[in-house]
C-alpha cells in the first residue's frame, strides 16, 4: 500500500487547487499514511485521501460529505469536494474542503501521555457520541478500511478469544476511527469521517479505549465516561474486537498496550460467558 508520507504529492495538490479554486499553504501540509491535509488561502482545510477501489465497498467513498447530514455532533462543516480515479492504478482520490478545526488534534492515534482534558471536553464527547448513536444510515462502517460485518467481528475476536459467542444484537452509527489524532483539544471536535457508518454498539468507545491503553488512567477514564457502552453485551464484544487487534498475530511484543488490553479482555471474555 502506498504511504503518502513517502511519495511526491505535488501533482495531486495542484489538481485540487485548480478544482477548488484556492491555494493550499504548503507550510501547513500534514502527511499521513493514506491522506494529506493543508490549510487553504481562504481559511478552510482540505483533506485529500487515496483509497483503493477495492476498499470503497458499498459506501462509495463519500464519508465526509455524507456526515454533513448528522446533527448534534461537534464536527467541522463540509463545504466542497471532488473525486477522481487515478490514471495508472485502481485507486480513487478524494479531496474534501471543511471548516478549520477549533483546536489542534489531541495527540497521535495512540497516545503515550495523558492529554489532560478538561471536564467540558468529556461532556462534549459524550454528547456527540450519544447523538450519533441515535441516528440512522444505510452506510456500513469501515474500521481500518474493512467493512464491518458479523463475519468480520466473529473472525477477529475468535482468532484471539476462541469459543466466544460473538453474535452482535445492536447496530448503530459509529465514527469507526475514533482515536486521539481524530479529535481536537482543548475544544472538542471529531473529524475525518471517511469510515463512519452502522457498526456494533460500543465500537467507538472500545476504539478510543484501545488507543489510550499506554496511559492506564486515560483508558480507565474512557471506560468511565462511556460506561453504558462498556456495560452492554455488544460493547463487551467490541472490547474483545479492539483488544484482538492489539493482541493478535501481528502484535509487536513491545507494544505498551498489551498488558492493559489483555487484562480487561480476559475479564470481559469471562463476563460474556454469563450471557
Amino acid at each position: 500500500m502506498t504511504d503518502l508520507r513517502r511519495v511526491a504529492v505535488d501533482e495531486v495538490l495542484g489538481r485540487v487547487e485548480t478544482a477548488l479554486g484556492t491555494r493550499l499553504d504548503r507550510a501547513t501540509v500534514v502527511r499521513k499514511r493514506r491522506s494529506v491535509g493543508a490549510r487553504t488561502a481562504r481559511g478552510t482545510w482540505v483533506r485529500i485521501e487515496r483509497r483503493g477501489l477495492d476498499r470503497i465497498g458499498i459506501q462509495g467513498g463519500d464519508g465526509t460529505p455524507s456526515a454533513e447530514a448528522l446533527r448534534g455532533i461537534a464536527k467541522p462543516a463540509w463545504l466542497a469536494g471532488l473525486a477522481w480515479r487515478d490514471e495508472a492504478e485502481p485507486v480513487m482520490w478524494r479531496a474534501d474542503e471543511t471548516e478549520l478545526l477549533p483546536s489542534a488534534p489531541a495527540g497521535t492515534a495512540v497516545v503515550a501521555e495523558d492529554p489532560e482534558l478538561p471536564p467540558g471536553w468529556w461532556s462534549a464527547l459524550n454528547a456527540s457520541l450519544d447523538a450519533l448513536a441515535r441516528q440512522r444510515t444505510n452506510r456500513v462502517a469501515t474500521p481500518d478500511m474493512e467493512t464491518i460485518t458479523q463475519e468480520l467481528v466473529t473472525r477477529t475476536i475468535r482468532q484471539v478469544f476462541p469459543g466466544v459467542d460473538a453474535t452482535v444484537s445492536e447496530w448503530c452509527p459509529a465514527h469507526a476511527d475514533l482515536n486521539w489524532a481524530n479529535v481536537t483539544a482543548p475544544e472538542f471536535c471529531v473529524f475525518d469521517w471517511e469510515d463512519w457508518g452502522m457498526a456494533p454498539r460500543g465500537l467507538d468507545a472500545a476504539t478510543l479505549w484501545a488507543a489510550s491503553l499506554a496511559v492506564p488512567a486515560l483508558a480507565d477514564r474512557v471506560r468511565v465516561e462511556r460506561s453504558g457502552d462498556f456495560a452492554s453485551r455488544d460493547g463487551k464484544l467490541m472490547v474483545l474486537f479492539a483488544a484482538a487487534k492489539v493482541l493478535g498475530p501481528y502484535t509487536h511484543p513491545e507494544d505498551p498496550r498489551i498488558e492493559g488490553a489483555r487484562a480487561l479482555a480476559e475479564q470481559v471474555a469471562k463476563e460474556l460467558q454469563a450471557y
